[in-house]
């Protein structure tokens, strides 16, 4: 391990970085330095853009991508080798695009697309509970509380702890896979040899759903966030608060929820609008200008 990468992990560890986050900005770190074969610490402004920009237009990397990488680069310039090398630019992301929303039928067919016990409860649990993908991969047995009925989520997003849901038929299906599979110390742990001890990886997860999606005939909701997104949309259209669901969620602002209003058609195509609250004969009569003067 070289210096400057020591360096590195132990300011991300002073500041109590999320492993996966530390991860991305070392990957960010390696990536400028694989591209230059140089040092990242003799690389100049001009030089760190245009990586930036190779990244954005010749590789294709989404908005989203180039700018996890930018920070990254922005922490290790700033707060490891803290040299005159200005770094005062990010990549802004594009207008935000509504997510893709499923069918509570489409969901269904999705999970019963796989004969898998385990791949079964891991998308169930997704849904059901509204969860990330990784929230998912670190879940423990002891992490389900039957008797408040409740999801305990560790290690979230931002190293930040909540509950969620547990749904009924979820925990029926839960016993007995615990009673056949005896899951330890994950509730989903990895299937390949030798690395039972540890969760199941992002990719791993992901292909589960994408295969699920696949076999079930599901054209659109590319992407296991999808179900994260439906939880929600589902919530809001079965008439609970947004402020109740921002908590299921682990959202930090309420606006970052709100983004399921402009999703769920069922709850838009409830408010009526104004031109048919208005009567116009009504008004007509109320008008003293058709009223007849004395």
């Amino acid at each position: 391990m070289t210096p400057l990468r020591q360096k590195m992990i132990r300011a991300m560890e002073l500041r109590n970085f999320a492993k996966n986050t530390q991860r991305g900005y070392l990957g960010a770190v390696k990536g400028l330095a694989s591209y230059y074969h140089q040092s990242p610490d003799k690389l100049t402004k001009d030089a760190i853009e245009d990586y930036l920009l190779y990244l954005k237009n010749e590789k294709g990397n989404t908005t989203g991508s180039c700018g996890a990488v930018a920070a990254g680069l922005k922490f290790f310039y700033t707060h490891v080798i803290e040299t005159a090398t200005p770094f005062d630019y990010r990549i802004r992301r594009k207008n935000r695009k509504l997510p893709t929303v499923l069918s509570q039928e489409d969901i269904w067919k999705i999970i019963n697309a796989t004969h898998h016990l385990k791949h079964r409860l891991i998308l169930m649990t997704t849904y059901s509970a509204g969860l990330r993908a990784m929230e998912v991969a670190m879940l423990k047995p002891d992490h389900i509380d039957s008797k408040d009925m409740l999801i305990k989520v560790e290690q979230a997003k931002g190293g930040k702890e909540r509950y969620t849901v547990l749904s009924s038929r979820l925990l029926e299906e839960l016993r007995q896979y615990y009673k056949t599979c005896k899951p330890s110390p994950y509730l989903f742990p990895s299937a390949f040899k030798n690395r039972e001890h540890l969760p199941l990886t992002y990719p791993s997860i992901r292909s589960i759903y994408e295969e699920a999606r696949e076999k079930a005939g599901i054209k659109k909701g590319a992407g296991i966030h999808t179900l994260r997104h439906s939880f929600a949309t589902h919530l809001l259209e079965a008439g609970y608060d947004l402020r109740r669901i921002q908590v299921l969620l682990g959202h930090t602002r309420l606006s970052t929820t709100m983004i399921y209003l402009h999703v769920s058609r069922a709850t838009l195509s409830k408010i009526p609008s104004p031109l048919d609250l208005f009567d116009p004969q009504n008004a007509k009569k109320e008008d003293p200008s058709h009223e007849s003067s004395d």
